[in-house]
């Protein structure tokens, strides 16, 4: 009699079991949406619904009263043939890149040289002033500062310049701009990155005296290194502040109740100069100008975040 096989039933294979949640982690996940909630719609409706409906504006031409006229690209194909869009969106490419590039040079030097200064606390106080400070108060002083009897002349022609500049003509205000901007965020950029300073190590600083680095070096191979992510967030806060900046240049440079000349507009004030301007308003237009904005913000959060982005460095 042949033997019949008997095959054993197989062990039915399984994960391992799910792990209890403990009551904390319940507790947390009860209390998620309550505390999200509000935030998702503050955010909602304070910038969600202002950016659509800026971008619907944007498509059609409207004085701000009255009925919509349906423009489709239209108001974009204007910016693209208006001369002085060109050159408001070039100035605002020259503060982005022009005064953020002196502004994080100088806070680099200021940080290095006050990392080891004593009342280095006050100091940090005292360059941090002008953001303190309204944005348009500051460019009222600029502007004294550089009258044609202002201090800067006056320290010109002590040092035996009989024929100063005009710091307000035309041919120079744009650059009196740029460098009363770089005074202005300075300080604030200064602050942060010393803030990342303190908290790097001061071993790593004996290792590199010890082998006889210079500033440079330090600077190089242990400084930026280990605030790079602050530093990345710098660039990141500088790209959105350099895009908007609207008060300095307009109380600056224009005159009581006028606007600034053209020629020193970036593309802020380009688009309040369409909304609020002595003819009939463009709404359509500055809504236009103020999506270019945005776009240009978020291409420059995405290129600076892939930039700045590496392995997190522990110390």
């Amino acid at each position: 009699m042949a033997a019949t096989a008997v095959r054993e039933p197989r062990a039915a294979v399984r994960g391992p079991a799910p792990a209890a949640q403990s009551p904390l982690a319940r507790r947390r996940r009860r209390l998620f949406w309550p505390f999200i909630v509000p935030a998702l719609v503050l955010y909602v409706v304070f910038y969600v619904l202002p950016t659509l409906a800026t971008a619907w504006i944007s498509l059609n031409k409207w004085a701000g009263a009255g009925p919509m006229e349906f423009a489709g690209f239209d108001n974009y194909r204007r910016l693209l043939l208006d001369p002085v869009f060109h050159d408001s969106f070039r100035n605002t490419l020259t503060i982005l890149f022009v005064v953020g590039g002196a502004t994080f040079a100088i806070s680099f030097v200021l940080t290095m040289v006050l990392r080891d200064l004593a009342g280095r606390k006050a100091v940090r106080a005292i360059i941090f002033f002008p953001n303190i400070v309204s944005g348009i108060v500051l460019s009222i002083l600029w502007g004294f500062l550089f009258q044609a009897d202002g201090v800067v002349n006056q320290a010109l022609r002590a040092f035996g310049v009989s024929h100063p500049p005009n710091w307000l003509g035309t041919e120079n205000l744009f650059s009196v701009i740029m460098i009363g901007l770089v005074w202005v965020q300075t300080g604030f950029y200064t602050t942060i990155l010393m803030a990342a300073v303190d908290r790097i190590p001061k071993d790593l600083y004996e290792v590199c005296d010890l082998e006889g680095a210079n500033a440079w070096q330090r600077f190089r191979h242990v400084t930026l290194p280990l605030m790079w992510d602050v530093v990345g967030v710098c660039a990141v806060l500088w790209s959105i502040n350099a895009i908007k900046i609207f008060e300095f240049v307009y109380a600056f440079a224009g005159a009581a109740g006028q606007l600034p000349p053209t020629k020193v507009w970036n593309t802020a004030l380009y688009a309040y100069a369409e909304a609020f301007s002595s003819g009939v308003p463009k709404y359509g237009s500055a809504a236009a100008t103020g999506m270019v904005m945005l776009a240009l913000v978020g291409l420059l959060v995405v290129v600076l975040r892939r930039l700045f982005r590496r392995d997190q460095v522990q110390f």
